[in-house]
């Protein structure tokens, strides 16, 4: 008899399953305003809200399994590509930056998860998350979230007639900032990453 899912694995699963939502809701949805962009950025903060909570309760109740080791940060990496993916879709304006931000994002996700595993095999030491790595996944759900919206914020400042927040937002000054922070930081925490764990891979095997 299969034994049942525990909470934590459920949780990753889910943001799995939300994540093509997501993806679907933007890019169907792309042309209605305030609402194109406001129900995408509901998933996707629901899909990041399931990365936050996940890990805290499988630490908590002791629930880590070798399933949750393979399924969250593969539901993370999924929900994180996925967004670069449908924000370089659904805001052309600003791709010709974002897809460098966009590149530097995956390229250190997967140095870094190979590193993970490479270290883990070798000398059985399991990389833990750090504060660069924190921050960096903070950061990221911010830009994210912050560039999903900025349609709407401009959408609000031309009704209120606010025509220096419409300057700012129909400039993508904040999508900019935005990607400027994101980008530091993944690059920031990826370093860090690699310093203090490279040592430990004996490159002559």
């Amino acid at each position: 008899m299969a034994k049942k899912m525990n909470l934590p694995n459920t949780l990753s699963l889910l943001r799995v399953i939300i994540t093509p939502i997501f993806m679907l809701s933007a890019l169907l949805m792309q042309h209605i305003p305030v609402w194109g962009r406001v129900v995408p950025t509901l998933l996707f903060l629901a899909a990041a809200f399931t990365d936050m909570l996940d890990g805290k309760i499988a630490r908590k109740y002791n629930l880590i399994t070798d399933f949750g080791k393979f399924i969250d940060p593969l539901a993370d990496k999924f929900m994180v590509f996925a967004s670069c993916i449908t924000l370089l879709v659904i805001d052309p304006a600003t791709a010709r930056v974002f897809v460098w931000v966009s590149a530097a994002v995956m390229l250190r996700e997967l140095a870094v998860t190979s590193l993970r595993l490479v270290v883990a095999g070798q000398s059985g030491i399991v990389v833990a998350a750090s504060f660069f790595g924190k921050c960096k996944t903070v950061t990221q759900v911010a830009a994210i979230t912050l560039m999903l919206m900025e349609p709407v914020f401009l959408h609000i400042s031309v009704r209120l007639g606010v025509d220096a927040l419409a300057t700012f937002f129909g400039n993508h000054i904040l999508s900019y900032i935005s990607m400027a922070a994101m980008g530091i930081t993944t690059i920031a925490s990826g370093i860090d990453y690699l310093k203090s764990y490279f040592p430990y891979i004996d490159t002559n095997k």
